[in-house]
C-alpha cells in the first residue's frame, strides 16, 4: 500500500474507536513503555493529544514522566515552513489549541532539538522495519533529523505493524521502537 492509502486506512480505523477504547489502549501503551529501559535520561519529548484526530492520550505518559521528575518537552508547529519549536513543559506553561486543534505552548523556555534523549512520536501507521507514516507534512522527519542520532525514537500506535511500505524517501526517519497496547516492536 502507498502512504496515501495507509493514511486513509488508519484514519478510518481510528474513527470507529470509542473514547473508552482510546483510554484503555492509551493506558496499556503507557504500561508497555514502563517495560523499556528508557527511564535514565533527562529530556523526553512528547506530543500532546489531538482529541479530534482520536490520537493516543499522552496524559498517561506525561504522568509517568512527571512522577519520575523528568524534563518534559513539547512543541509548537510553524505551518509556514513545517518546523517545530520545542519548549520545556512546566507548571506555568499555558497551552492553547491552534487552528488544527493541536494543543501547543503559548511560550516558555525553549529547548534545542539536540537536547532530546527520548522522543515519543505520533503516527498513523508503521511497518515491521521501523518506517512510519504521519499526517504528511514532514514535521517529525525534520525534527528527528535535527536530534542527536543517539536519541531514542519511539512511535506510539493503537494498531499492529504493517508489512514494509513501498514509497519512502531519503528524508524519512526510522523509529527505534513502536509501542502498541499489546506489543513492543524493536527495530
Amino acid at each position: 500500500m502507498t502512504k496515501k492509502e495507509l493514511r486513509l486506512k488508519y484514519k478510518s480505523l481510528r474513527k470507529v474507536l470509542s473514547q473508552s477504547q482510546i483510554e484503555d489502549y492509551s493506558l496499556n501503551i503507557a504500561n508497555q513503555l514502563l517495560k523499556l529501559s528508557i527511564w535514565d535520561f533527562s529530556f523526553y519529548h512528547t506530543f500532546l493529544t489531538i482529541e479530534e484526530q482520536k490520537e493516543i492520550n499522552t496524559d498517561y505518559i506525561l504522568n509517568i514522566l512527571a512522577g519520575k521528575d523528568k524534563n518534559i518537552v513539547i512543541s509548537k508547529s510553524n505551518f509556514e515552513d513545517y518546523s517545530m519549536t520545542h519548549y520545556l513543559l512546566t507548571d506555568h506553561t499555558k497551552l492553547k489549541k491552534n487552528k488544527y486543534n493541536i494543543p501547543e505552548p503559548v511560550d516558555g523556555i525553549e529547548i534545542q532539538s539536540s537536547k532530546m534523549d527520548v522522543i515519543f512520536v505520533p503516527l498513523l501507521a508503521y511497518d515491521k522495519v521501523g518506517q512510519r507514516i504521519g499526517y504528511g507534512k514532514g514535521f517529525y522527519d525534520r525534527f528527528l533529523s535535527e536530534c542527536n542520532p543517539e536519541a531514542l525514537k519511539i512511535g506510539l500506535s493503537f494498531f499492529n505493524a504493517e508489512s514494509e511500505f513501498s514509497d519512502f524517501n531519503a528524508n524519512d526517519v526510522k523509529l527505534d521502537y513502536c509501542i502498541n497496547p499489546d506489543k513492543i516492536y524493536k527495530f
